[in-house]
């Protein structure tokens, strides 16, 4: 079968990933579980080739000194592909993850409130987290779309690689994609503060000057949006600080405590009726005793403070791991292997098993 074929069962299927791996024929994930389409396993050289067909000579080029690729793909009628080339003992091997070409709406991720408010902020800082494969370039998608048909505004957006493509509405929107428009991260965000931006998304903040650009940012009137490969808002917090040197860390407190206005952390969830996957999601607001408690190294009350903060638009996970459990959306057993405190779980729940 060709790329282009299995890219096309990948859609009809609604798989999320394409997986190409040597001694075996195609795997997709399908509601996050893997399933092996039919065919003929891979040769070493068919992957290849069937890998190269799509590269460019630079592409080429990058992916032998380098040994890895990240790249997006368009193809012709068919969703764009965000695309990890790699190699697996001595095999080139390929893992394609699907982008729609529609950004859905927050209604439709069945995402809170609360983040189309983050999104509504004039400015500071606004942080998508979970693991790898948690829906968080989707979630900034959407908010990118909210701000973009509500505010006349220059949107800045560093990605690596570009997934979801937007046109101008109300805002003008500059997408730069680290490695093909710029060097890296760290220093297209420092450039783009020369660029008129006022919003400034960062695909991912991965080290200590990409993050310390990002607080002086959003300290100085941007509104930046980005997202950290952590599990909670408590872990977000301390992950930022502690990527700074000891002597640096009280002032980067009073940097975050002052700039951030919110942390949604996420993960996907198989639906109960076995078809789809939603989105379950702890939300921080930074509030003024938010604040304080992360200037006053107190970062461990953040979860008491998110259960005490309904009335702000705080929400736990486990809390909202409850409201989908009760609703049938997900099934209980599902929403226990994510939960934070299973003994309250199951008291929220009045001892279900």
């Amino acid at each position: 079968m060709e790329l282009k074929d299995l890219l096309k069962v990948t859609i009809e299927e609604n798989a999320s990933d394409l997986h190409l791996t040597e001694n075996s024929p195609a795997v997709i994930r399908v509601d996050g579980k893997l399933k092996i389409l039919d065919g003929t396993p891979f040769t070493k050289e068919q992957l290849q080739q069937t890998i190269f067909a799509v590269l460019n000579d630079e592409q080429k080029r990058k992916f032998e000194e380098d040994k890895e690729l990240d790249f997006s793909l368009a193809v012709e009628d068919l969703d764009r592909f965000r695309v990890n080339v790699h190699i697996q003992r001595g095999s080139i091997e390929a893992a394609f993850r699907r982008i729609p070409l529609f950004v859905p709406s927050l209604g439709e991720l069945g995402l809170p409130q609360a983040i189309k408010d983050f999104a509504r902020k004039p400015n500071g800082l606004v942080l998508i987290t979970g693991p790898t494969g948690s829906g968080k370039t989707t979630t900034l998608a959407a908010m990118i779309n909210i701000i973009n048909e509500e505010r006349e505004c220059m949107i800045i957006s560093i990605e690596d690689p570009i997934e979801y493509i937007h046109a101008n509405k109300k805002a003008v929107i500059k997408q730069r994609e680290v490695y093909s428009d710029t060097n890296s991260f760290s220093e297209a965000l420092k450039r783009c503060l020369r660029q008129d931006p006022d919003v400034i998304v960062v695909g991912e903040m991965r080290d200590l000057e990409t993050i310390s650009t990002a607080l002086t940012a959003a300290e100085t009137g941007h509104l930046v949006l980005a997202t950290l490969h952590t599990p909670d808002s408590a872990q977000t917090v301390e992950r930022i600080i502690d990527v700074f040197p000891p002597h640096q860390q009280q002032q980067v407190r009073l940097q975050l405590s002052a700039s951030l206005q919110g942390i949604s952390s996420q993960v996907l969830m198989p639906r109960a009726e076995g078809r789809g996957r939603v989105l379950a999601s702890e939300i921080l607001v930074a509030t003024p005793a938010v604040r304080n408690l992360i200037r006053e190294k107190s970062v461990e009350q953040i979860p008491t403070a998110i259960q005490t903060g309904m009335q702000f638009g705080m929400q736990s996970l486990d809390g909202s791991l409850k409201k989908l459990v009760e609703e049938g959306v997900i099934t209980y057993e599902d929403a226990m292997v994510h939960v934070k405190n299973p003994e309250e779980f199951r008291q929220m729940m009045g001892g279900m098993e």
